[in-house]
């Protein structure tokens, strides 16, 4: 994580400043005022439905498109602001397009040296030999894009966007295209290259799993503001609002009631840090692998009415008295149902609490 790069001593200053960043697409959306500040050699996550603006934000950051205000500056070099705006090829940045954006009529070794062209012919094909082997790409340097696969034209891009040594590279959507499998050694191999290279990158995409699991720091944003950021068991564990916890879980939604610092429900009483008045109403947000099996004869039950087996886990619909919906539960433990019911309890540690509104 970002935190164990660069021990406990000072932050080092950031390679990208982004302040009260904001801009207008139309009467019905509208981006910002967005801060970010991104550390040297960090791997960063955009995150979040659809239309919520991340892609928007990584166009501006690479001068694709213009702010209405705010401020932008790479290495302390003002990019954009209220009467400076550096076009995209000057600022060095490099990007990786959704679907790749490889020059068809030129070669995977010719593409990779196209923003070589001020570096003299033999350093820029000794660059692109580097970048092409550590993208296990030279064997197909003389090939065309359309002879690749979806995985190996990824890597070409990636090496082209990294060939000029870029500040920041952009990578919008980067694996969207790829199917599962492949997706994910690609997503692998692609961290392994930005660590390898210390490049600091930042990468948009819509998955929640993605988002958790790639980078140094997750950045949630929703309706064009940023909602939540820190690494990605920050926002698992403690996220900062309803909107934040159910984009990265699933969630069992039980009824309580606020008293004494603590929230009473039909399946117990579980902390509560909300600022609620005695009597209040809150929300128990129960992940489904928070309900876990359990022997003891004064354990909760509830009759099984829905049982699904998906390979690692089971997925169970429990019918609890006192709820008004079926209780979801996960588990990888063997479960023994007696009679059609299955005695369970839930791990306090993991019940988040939301008011109820």
């Amino acid at each position: 994580m970002a935190e164990q790069l660069h021990g406990s001593g000072n932050p080092p200053e950031p390679v990208l400043e982004i302040d009260r960043l904001a801009r207008r697409l139309g009467p019905g959306f509208a981006l910002g005022p967005v801060d970010l500040a991104i550390e040297p050699k960090q791997i960063v996550c955009l995150v979040g439905h659809s239309g919520c603006g991340k892609s928007t934000l990584l166009r501006l950051i690479a001068g694709i498109e213009q702010p209405d205000s705010g401020t932008l500056r790479l290495d302390g070099r003002e990019l954009a602001g209220s009467d400076v705006f550096v076009e995209p090829e000057k600022r060095n940045i490099g990007f990786v397009f959704q679907d790749y954006a490889l020059f068809p009529h030129l070669t995977i070794e010719q593409n990779v040296m196209f923003g070589l062209r001020k570096w003299s012919r033999e350093a820029a094909r000794a660059r692109a030999a580097m970048l092409l082997e550590m993208t296990a790409l030279s064997a197909m340097a003389d090939r065309y894009p359309h002879m690749l696969s979806g995985g190996e034209q990824q890597r070409a891009a990636l090496a082209r966007a990294l060939a000029p040594q870029p500040a920041v590279v952009l990578m919008d959507e980067p694996f969207s295209n790829l199917d599962r499998d492949l997706r994910e050694r690609v997503r692998h191999d692609t961290i392994a290259l930005l660590r390898r290279t210390g490049t600091t990158a930042i990468i948009v995409t819509h998955d929640p799993e993605e988002a958790l699991s790639t980078g140094d720091r997750v950045v949630l944003m929703k309706a064009g503001r940023i909602v939540q950021s820190g690494t990605g068991r920050d926002l698992h564990d403690r996220p900062v609002d309803r909107y934040a916890a159910e984009f990265f879980s699933t969630f069992n939604r039980i009824p309580g009631t606020y008293r004494n610092g603590r929230l009473h429900t039909a399946l117990g009483a579980f902390p509560c840090r909300l600022d609620l008045a005695e009597g209040g109403q809150a929300l128990a947000f129960i992940r489904p692998q928070a309900v876990c099996p359990c022997l003891a004869e004064d354990a909760f039950f509830g009759a099984v009415r829905a049982r699904s087996f998906r390979g690692e886990i089971e997925q169970l619909e429990l019918e609890v008295e006192g709820l008004e919906t079926p209780l979801t539960m996960r588990t990888t433990q063997p479960l023994q149902i007696r009679d059609g019911r299955l005695h369970f309890q839930i791990d306090p540690n993991t019940v988040l609490a939301f008011a109820a509104s």
